[in-house]
């Protein structure tokens, strides 16, 4: 998939020094490259995408596979790429992936105090099912369990296409 300005490709161990200075910038809890690499090593039941403009790394997504279910392991954009739809870029691909996984259902969990995303994932039909009380280790911070269901519905490809459509418009 590619848009007019982002490039999406597979994430490789050699692309863990770039993710993991932004992981830095907007996580206070960022993963480290210990993790990234166990993941990276399983092939089976993941995948992990980054978004390119040229050479420059904008974002990555992490997703993991389990029966009909897909989960949202991780998302991050880096911040002079924010607003610029490509968290929406790669949230899309990632749910092109769980289809052709065939996952039905996505999952994820997000920051109580991250309105920002908590918006992306709701126009992507997420809603809250749960919290996690203190699922944040440093600082405590709960976060929202939310799922979106029937993703491979004739609703969901109508949402779907919907936001393809505004991510397309110049």
């Amino acid at each position: 998939m590619m848009t007019q300005e982002f490039k999406l490709v597979p994430m490789h161990r050699r692309d863990l020094r770039a993710v993991l200075d932004i992981e830095r910038r907007i996580f206070p809890e960022p993963w480290s490259k210990a993790v990234f690499t166990s993941e990276l090593a399983l092939r089976r039941g993941r995948s992990y995408r980054m978004a390119k403009q040229s050479h420059t790394l904008a974002g990555y997504m992490g997703m993991m596979f389990v029966e009909d279910e897909a989960h949202v392991t991780t998302l991050g954009v880096a911040p002079e790429f924010q607003r610029r739809r490509v968290a929406t870029i790669l949230l899309l691909d990632g749910v092109a992936r769980a289809l052709d996984n065939g996952a039905r259902h996505l999952s994820l969990e997000v920051a109580a105090s991250n309105e920002r995303a908590q918006t992306l994932y709701r126009r992507f039909g997420f809603a809250p099912v749960g919290v996690r009380k203190g699922y944040y280790p440093i600082t405590g911070e709960d976060a929202f369990v939310m799922w979106a269901y029937d993703i491979d519905g004739p609703a969901y490809a109508e949402r779907l296409a919907s936001i393809r459509a505004m991510v397309e418009k110049p």
